[in-house]
């Protein structure tokens, strides 16, 4: 790039820089970030559409912004990759390129590398999974008869070659339960029981799989059945499995925000997943700034640990003038309170921690 021209986007990138912290919006957040984008910052352009997504989670531009970096990233990676396998070529290394071209979903960059992959490690069955996967992703999201059984016959082929291959096996039969053909997905899942006998998951779809019918082990004719029809003839395991008892309901949260809200110097309390809230105490509405803090604070800590490589920042607690702030995370679940300096800030976090701890699964709006 001309030097006139990178001094003119870096004057534009102070600018944007400024503007994003004094007057923060998505369109400035995104502006930014593609700046960085367009100088292969991609790294700061991920942090800069996270920051913008703890303030403004429902914002569509800025997940697009995030997806972007992200892909970016993916490609850096895998140029890194490469270089290594050209140097000294490894299956880690192999598993590790196609799993980022499965990401990008690079579909001839993937088939490039399994088959360099498959010729030089002929015994390694990982090629034929990761085939099996892409092949998979579009039969169930084209539902096309052709992917389906290109997909079954990786998949099988990645069996044969390692039968302790759990994910392989796994995924082999739920493409053959969910297609109708139940003898041979039993098959498949009473194998992975053996292997694994401590999967609940795996035992709750073997005893949902033995009370269904089977449609035949025709495996070509039940696919084209599901691309005439357009449908699957099962749901997915783990809708077809009775929920677990981990998550924890509305109810559940609600009481506990009430809970919280009830102890001695507790101002107000919130519990965030996603872009939903739930709220108790002195709040205003979906801008109040207390809830832009809890967001970003929570965001800058984890990505602080990170960075320092120290695990989560699971607990974290906020002085000022204003008293505390208790935050604490789980996941996507985040629960916080405002406290006074006469608080239990011990036992505020307490209960903090246990509204997250099961907040497992989507609790509803």
């Amino acid at each position: 790039m001309h030097l006139i021209q990178r001094m003119k986007i870096w004057k534009e990138l102070r600018r944007l820089e400024q503007r994003a912290k004094a007057q923060p919006s998505p369109s400035t957040f995104v502006d930014l970030g593609q700046v960085y984008i367009n100088l292969d910052l991609h790294d700061k352009a991920e942090r800069m559409a996270e920051d913008g997504l703890a303030l403004f989670p429902k914002s569509i531009e800025l997940r697009q912004l995030l997806d972007c970096a992200l892909r970016g990233l993916r490609r850096r990676r895998a140029q890194q990759v490469r270089a290594k396998l050209t140097r000294c070529p490894s299956s880690k290394l192999f598993r590790q390129l196609a799993s980022i071209y499965l990401d990008l979903g690079d579909s001839n960059g993937l088939h490039a590398t399994c088959q360099e992959w498959s010729l030089r490690f002929p015994d390694d069955s990982g090629s034929w999974l990761m085939l099996g996967q892409a092949r998979l992703t579009n039969f169930y999201r084209d539902l096309a008869a052709r992917e389906g059984q290109e997909a079954v016959q990786c998949l099988e082929r990645a069996v044969g070659m390692d039968p302790k291959g759990l994910q392989s096996r796994r995924l082999l039969g739920e493409v053959l339960y969910r297609i109708g053909a139940v003898h041979e997905a039993e098959k498949h899942i009473k194998a992975l029981r053996e292997l694994d006998p401590g999967d609940y998951e795996v035992k709750q779809l073997l005893d949902h799989v033995a009370k269904l019918d089977d449609s035949g082990s025709d495996i070509g004719s039940l696919l084209d059945e599901v691309e005439a029809h357009g449908s699957l003839l099962h749901p997915t395991p783990q809708a077809a499995s009775p929920a677990t008892s981990g998550g924890r309901s509305v109810a559940d949260v609600r009481a506990g925000l009430a809970r919280i809200s009830a102890l001695p110097g507790v101002n107000r309390a919130v519990f965030i997943r996603g872009s939903k809230a739930m709220v108790k105490g002195d709040i205003r509405d979906a801008r109040d700034p207390f809830l832009r803090i809890v967001r970003v604070t929570a965001k800058a800590a984890h990505r602080f640990a990170r960075r320092l490589d120290i695990g989560n920042a699971a607990k974290t607690v906020i002085q000022g003038d204003f008293g505390e702030i208790c935050i604490c995370v789980y996941g996507e679940a985040l629960a916080a309170a405002q406290c006074l300096d006469s608080a239990d800030v011990e036992r505020v976090l307490g209960e903090l921690q246990e509204i997250v701890a099961g907040a497992l699964h989507a609790v509803g709006d």
